[in-house]
């Protein structure tokens, strides 16, 4: 089992290099995703449509 980045036995500088590939890897899955959204929005534009009109009538009845 590899050791957690809190464990005491992991350098400090391993553990900074791991949370950067983290936010690497973060940002790659996140314009990944987008790029998805953007792709299925194209290819299913009525879908897409119904899907915005469900947000925003999710967020007009969302109470602050």
């Amino acid at each position: 089992m590899p050791e957690s980045p809190g464990s005491p036995a992991a350098a400090p500088e391993s553990e900074s290099e791991s949370d950067a590939d983290r936010r690497r890897r973060r940002a790659q899955f996140l314009r990944e995703l987008n790029e998805a959204k953007e792709l299925r929005d194209r290819v299913q534009p009525r879908r897409a449509r119904a899907a915005r009109m469900r947000q925003q009538m999710r967020m007009r009845t969302f109470r602050w």
